[in-house]
């Protein structure tokens, strides 16, 4: 199986395991953060993934959220979120999916995102465009900020720093038509991808919530940074994705929240 494939159907696997216990959650552990979930589904959902890619490619290394990174050695690294929407599903609020990347010496080469209540297969391969459940997709084409649906989503240490995001969150409001909040950044990130949204960003993210949402993204037309304007990292923590027409725009009112903070 090529690595595309080995991808795909880790994801379908997990996604179906997520769906078939959706409302059957027996233990939420808190993280650092009292509102940073992890369940024993995300743990099921990881060790399925993680054994699948493993029997396919014993030597990669793999990076993912509940287990870290195991290997440092091997030049392809597989980049897992087992349940992006954690909090969403221990309400069994079914907006939640699965994410897998493919990094290769550095470089996002593969990217799936699986949402298996509305059975969505999002996937993109360097240099070979993005898809939808087999179809071809590409970003939107609003070029203006009022006329634009943005997503963001909010940190689990908002508690103790609010002006962190809640600034942003105002200056967008007054600007944009309308802002969403889902949950789920993977989600986020392919909804700008297929054009359902225009734009997403947030302050502080982790690889595993980004990584396939950004070769999607790329492949799709779109265009993703830090806070800055500056080539995105997985390892960055502010992002910026949008369909490249409003990308400027929405840097500058993020501007207007960073300098707001340095004064602080």
């Amino acid at each position: 199986m090529d690595y595309l494939s080995v991808a795909i159907e880790a994801a379908k696997e997990a996604g179906k395991f997520l769906k078939m216990n959706l409302g059957k959650v027996k233990n939420i552990e808190r993280k650092r953060e009292e509102i940073n979930l992890v369940t024993e589904i995300d743990k099921g959902s990881e060790k399925k993934i993680i054994e699948f890619i493993k029997s396919k490619f014993p030597n990669h290394s793999i990076l993912a959220e509940e287990s870290g990174e195991t290997s440092k050695t091997s030049e392809y690294k597989w980049i897992i979120d087992p349940l992006d929407g954690t909090t969403n599903y221990t309400h069994s609020f079914p907006v939640f999916c699965v994410s897998i990347a493919l990094e290769y010496k550095g470089e996002v080469i593969i990217g799936v995102v699986y949402d298996p209540n509305l059975d969505e297969l999002f996937y993109a391969e360097k240099g070979k465009g993005a898809f939808l459940n087999g179809k071809k997709i590409s970003v939107s084409k609003t070029d203006k900020l009022i006329k634009s649906m943005l997503a963001t989503g909010f940190p689990y240490n908002v508690k103790e720093n609010p002006d962190n995001c809640v600034e942003h969150f105002v200056n967008f409001l007054m600007e944009a038509q309308a802002i969403r909040r889902l949950g789920s950044a993977a989600l986020d990130l392919v909804y700008v991808a297929c054009g359902r949204l225009d734009g997403f960003w947030e302050v502080d993210l982790n690889p595993w919530d980004v990584a396939a949402g950004k070769i999607i993204i790329e492949e799709a037309g779109g265009m993703i940074t830090d806070f800055y304007g500056n080539k995105f990292s997985i390892y960055t923590k502010g992002v910026v994705a949008s369909n490249g027409l409003i990308h400027q725009q929405m840097l500058e009112i993020i501007k207007k929240g960073l300098n707001k903070n340095e004064r602080r």
